[in-house]
């Protein structure tokens, strides 16, 4: 998720002092600090009942992985970016903490939760890969449980054709690049581009998203975000360029202007009267633009730009974890210069 390209050009902003990278880094180290007096909230079971059958619960249960996820996310990152070993001790708690003590998921949910909020454990399980902090004997650990309690989750769903099928199989492909994985990479890979343009209209809307009444708008960002990061690490573990890709004019880039258009346009929406939309939680970011932040460094756009710069530094800090920190870490297609 964050080439070693991507943090040395981020370190050489921050040395430099520039903008919005030093405003970034300084929202992140407030929440690493945050997350130092965070105890672990690990479980054996992650057991989330289906989110329309009991939503109070599932909110409830997935929080014990999200807050931990986004607090080793935060803490890694700021390591990597500070090379301060407090950080790098904390994240390893919590990535100790899962591997040891979670054995096992159930219930309607428990894949589909540990697949989007439990891919910022493996960000930072890479982030942290040559740490010689981290015992060996605990990254075999971790390793143990990657595959057999997080990848098997994600594995199990990775079928699905909405936005379950594209958080399991961003979560796999996690999985795969920590694990050095090849084969199941190249599945993952296969699934993804096999039904993209089944997926993505030719006018952008998201074919399976749009029904979910008046959560299209929702819906169409949860399946894009995990869409657009499986790509990145593809094409940075690859050369693969899916963001290039388009079938009868559908393309990633059709899909994101029509969820910017029409979060900002409800009322034309036509297929739900009043859908929800994104909107603004200064403490915690929203939806969608840190996808949208992201992605501004695959395809600039003066729209995106307006639209972004007075929410500027977005981090988005709950739920689920694609696009987490998009202004720090920005995204380049073409090298970092």
């Amino acid at each position: 998720m964050h080439p070693q390209q991507q943090i040395d050009f981020v370190k050489k902003q921050l040395k430099a002092k520039k903008e919005p990278y030093l405003s970034a880094y300084k929202a992140l180290l407030i929440k690493a600090d945050s997350a130092l007096l965070v105890t672990q909230h690990a479980v054996e079971d992650f057991s989330i009942p289906g989110f329309y059958v009991d939503k109070e619960t599932h909110r409830r249960t997935s929080r014990a992985l999200q807050v931990d996820g986004f607090s080793a996310y935060s803490c890694a990152l700021a390591y990597q970016l500070s090379g301060k070993t407090k950080y790098a001790d904390k994240a390893i708690y919590f990535l100790n903490a899962w591997a040891s003590i979670n054995k096992k998921y159930s219930q309607l949910d428990g894949s589909l939760v540990m697949s989007y909020s439990g891919t910022a454990l493996l960000i930072s399980a890479d982030l942290l890969k040559d740490c010689k902090r981290w015992k060996s004997k605990d990254v075999t650990q971790f390793k143990w449980w990657t595959k057999n309690v997080f990848r098997a989750a994600a594995n199990s769903i990775r079928y699905r054709n909405n936005n379950s099928g594209d958080w399991s199989r961003l979560a796999s492909i996690l999985a795969d690049t920590y694990l050095e994985d090849r084969e199941d990479m190249e599945q993952n890979t296969a699934l993804i581009k096999k039904d993209l343009f089944d997926k993505i209209a030719p006018d952008g809307h998201l074919v399976e998203e749009v029904k979910r009444q008046g959560k299209g708008i929702w819906y169409t960002y949860f399946s894009l975000a995990p869409l657009t990061a499986s790509s990145w690490i593809i094409y940075n573990q690859t050369g693969e360029n899916l963001f290039n890709a388009s079938r009868d004019g559908a393309s990633f880039k059709k899909a994101l202007d029509y969820l910017f258009y029409y979060n900002q346009h409800p009322e034309e929406w036509k297929f739900f009267k009043n859908p929800d939309t994104g909107s603004v939680h200064t403490a915690t970011g929203f939806w969608p633009a840190n996808l949208l932040e992201a992605m501004n460094g695959i395809y600039p756009s003066p729209q995106f730009d307006e639209y972004l710069a007075p929410y500027r530094p977005v981090m988005y800090t709950t739920h689920d974890y694609a696009w987490t920190f998009p202004t720090l870490m920005p995204l380049r297609l073409n090298g970092y210069q």
